[in-house]
């Protein structure tokens, strides 16, 4: 929210405060708290009739900072709070031991390599952030104010220096331009599509090529400025009487990421056999148990390996969503049906959301329950958008929670696998929950509510490592419950690319796994854009081939597709070493499986705007096709990069223009990349340690040397060990530790005689 007319007027309607100096200091439980009055204090009359700011900042964990500004101190604390339950804050019952000095110049409190520095003296304000005794960023004059409206409103914001070429990244999944620099960005789910301003899933979390980042730990409505009302800072405000935000210090974006998901939380583990290929029916199709067993008998007779099959919304009857019922005039037998594709070696998956249809036969129940959104007073808050007369499941009661999951448990009972949790963005501000939380805070904070739910129920009755959703909207914290994708995108390159946007932006949010609807979501792709996308698609963490109003199955779209769809998804099963692995990483690091270019490059500036390619795991780079004939546009950093399937290399840094088949895009392996494969291509989840290919890429550089070392997950997520490669006295070496010392372990040095290969023989 913009509260400046200009560099020099404060907007009508508006009068503003701002502190100006650090009048007094406190230190007290290893917090540091300034008394900040708004004016300069020359006598005691200038200690009356303004106000006074406070400003506490402490450390919940190392080379992390919180910082609160409160004017009133009074009022109740507002509810739900994010869940700060991170692996980096799990053990500390107290704030992180940090060092506080209160004498002579500053005023400082440091955590780690992270310091908080205020400049004392009278008529002095400033607030220095500083890593390893520099600069990072400064609430200088007039950066931290405190704002009150004509109308009775108060609004606290803070605003943070930006250096030169200093870039902003984040703020959730976004579909606008991926640096964030010059645009103005409330914090608000909405149900808009991918096409503008709007986003499903909105994290207050940014960060800089400049080495922090900042959590404004507030779900309701945070508006950031960045770089936009002033052009040289990033503002963030909250209505309200105080604002709390954290920095996080981190060498490197990787390092960034790994402090704020330290604090937030990290992904859960996805099971393997969810990185197969999902099939959906689509959204408004028409299909029942003989068009879905045709689709699978299809794949299945064109040699297309399918992990996963979805039940879209149709599933239940009209009218009725959410009854949690199979529509019996489409399947009259949904649990021989549900067996029979089982026995097939499917999972299944089936559309659910959190809105209960006024026809429903639950609506009477959660209602009789008390399970249901009320409206303040007292009648239960309806409305006819999506469904007629639903209502909203109120997951701020446990027992409207316990019976939400008890319904879903008769699905699992049934033989389903996992659920689309859609929805969750259309939540009111004019109603009462259960447990007294405020509406505006509740609007962005309810899809962790809903989707902890189900993700609670799929990990208490499949196990742990076997739960997995495919959810839609999110808040901060969401990471946790796996796997969340771009929603309903149109068919069109465009649309294509700013899907990809908005999955690079949630992956420098914090989220480790990210999915999109392959040909797009509204209209009927072309075949070359459908083909394209398959690309894409395969190449991202999860896959699904998903449409509105028409079908999916590549057939449809000739038979070169059908081949395309074979390649890559045969190639992405080959894979599944390496992307399982990239997928633990995540799940330890908070390092998302498809990374923004600037992750792995964060010294090169060209990658710092990259936006239309990304690093799939530490070292395959992917450069989806945009065009229809095949031409695109690619960007190789320093080093010697290797064509994964073709072998063909290439030098960087450098801009590519080149035009690739159907069957291939710009995939290349990065100098030093080991690139573990299995032997199989028809399912996700086998034992690919038994008989394991690695391959070596750049070792035919007779000056590279490495040493490379990849750590080696198996289909469980269990450690098996590592793979060394490297050169001694002018020859190759190969090695191996842990279980893999018992297993069919081959390294491939790519390039060195055509492609040799040599064993690797255990330490």
């Amino acid at each position: 929210m913009k509260f400046t007319d200009g560099f020099w007027l404060v907007r009508k309607g508006f009068k503003a405060y701002h502190p100006a100096e650090a009048y007094e200091v406190e230190e007290k439980d290893g917090s540091l708290t300034v008394f900040a009055p708004v004016k300069a204090v020359k006598s005691r009359g200038d200690t009356l009739n303004a106000p006074l700011l406070t400003i506490t900042v402490s450390s919940p964990m190392s080379e992390v900072l919180k910082v609160r500004i409160s004017h009133f101190d009074g009022l109740r604390e507002k509810t739900p709070r994010f869940v700060l339950d991170g692996p980096g804050v799990a053990d500390v019952k107290k704030p992180f031991r940090s060092v506080i000095q209160t004498e002579g110049q500053f005023a400082s409190i440091m955590s780690g390599r992270l310091q908080a520095r205020f400049t004392r003296g009278e008529g002095k304000w400033n607030l220095e952030f500083l890593g390893d005794g520099k600069r990072l960023t400064v609430s200088e004059n007039k950066g931290m104010g405190y704002i009150t409206g004509d109308d009775g409103s108060a609004f606290v914001h803070e605003q943070l220096s930006l250096d030169v070429g200093e870039l902003i990244y984040g703020l959730g999944e976004r579909f606008s331009p991926f640096v964030k620099n010059g645009q103005s960005v409330d914090m608000w789910n909405e149900d808009g599509g991918t096409a503008s301003e709007q986003t499903y899933k909105n994290v207050p979390f940014y960060l800089t090529n400049r080495g922090y980042g900042v959590f404004v730990n507030n779900p309701g409505l945070v508006s950031f400025e960045a770089a936009s009302e002033k052009v040289s800072r990033v503002q963030f405000s909250v209505k309200g009487e105080s604002l709390e935000y954290f920095i996080f210090y981190g060498s490197n974006p990787k390092a960034i990421l790994n402090a704020y998901t330290g604090l937030t939380g990290r992904a859960a583990l996805p099971p393997a056999w969810s990185f197969g290929l999902w099939l959906t029916t689509s959204f408004t199709t028409s299909y029942d148990e003989k068009t879905c067993t045709g689709f699978i008998e299809g794949m299945a007779e064109r040699g297309l390996p399918l992990s996963v099959f979805h039940f879209d919304c149709f599933w239940m009857k009209e009218f009725s969503w959410c009854d949690f019922l199979w529509d019996s005039r489409t399947f009259p037998d949904p649990k021989g049906m549900l067996s029979r594709l089982k026995a097939r070696g499917l999972k299944i998956c089936v559309w659910i959301n959190p809105y209960i249809a006024q026809k429903s036969s639950l609506f009477t129940e959660g209602m009789e329950g008390g399970f249901l959104l009320k409206k303040k007073d007292g009648d239960v808050w309806q409305w006819d958008m999506w469904q007629a007369g639903m209502a909203i499941v109120d997951f701020t009661s446990k027992a409207a929670c316990a019976w939400y999951a008890s319904k879903l448990s008769a699905l699992l009972d049934m033989g389903v696998d996992c659920f689309k949790t859609d929805f969750g963005e259309r939540i009111p501000v004019d109603a009462a929950w259960s447990d007294g939380s405020d509406p505006e805070r509740m609007h962005n904070f309810y899809p962790y509510l809903y989707n902890k739910t189900v993700f609670d129920l799929l990990r208490l009755r499949r196990g742990e490592g076997e739960a997995v959703l495919f959810a839609r909207s999110a808040a901060a914290g969401c990471q946790k419950f796996p796997v969340h994708w771009g929603g309903d995108c149109n068919s069109t390159f465009p649309s294509m690319a700013e899907s990809l946007r908005g999955g690079l932006s949630l992956g420098l949010s914090g989220f480790g796994f990210w999915s999109h609807d392959i040909g797009g979501f509204e209209g009927t792709p072309p075949a070359d854009l459908f083909m394209r996308w398959i690309a894409f698609g395969l190449l991202s963490s999860h896959s699904r081939l998903h449409g509105s109003a028409s079908y999916r199955v590549p057939w449809i779209y000739g038979d070169e597709a059908v081949d395309v769809l074979r390649h890559f998804t045969f190639l992405k099963l080959r894979l599944m070493p390496y992307i399982y692995a990239a997928a633990v990483e995540a799940t330890l690091t908070g390092v998302p499986v498809m990374r923004a270019m600037l992750l792995e490059f964060p010294e090169d500036l060209t990658a710092a705007h990259l936006d239309r390619q990304y690093m799939l795991g530490p070292d395959l780079l992917v450069a989806p096709v945009f065009r229809g004939d095949g031409l695109a546009d690619y960007y190789l950093p320093a080093g010697k990069w290797t064509h994964l399937t073709s072998g063909e290399k290439r030098t960087g840094p450098a801009w590519f223009r080149e035009t690739y088949g159907t069957k291939s895009l710009p995939l290349f392996a990065r100098q030093g990349a080991l690139i573990p494969l299995g032997n199989r291509a028809d399912t996700p989840s086998w034992d690919w340690c038994g008989l394991l290919t690695v391959e070596a890429f750049g070792f035919d550089d007779p000056e590279f040397d490495g040493p490379s070392i990849k750590t080696i997950w198996d289909e469980k997520g269990r450690m098996q060990g590592t793979v060394t490669v490297s050169r001694e006295g002018g020859r190759l070496q190969s090695g191996i530790t842990g279980a893999l010392g018992t297993k069919s372990v081959t390294v491939a040095f790519i390039g060195v005689d055509g492609k040799s290969s040599a064993v690797a023989m255990a330490e």
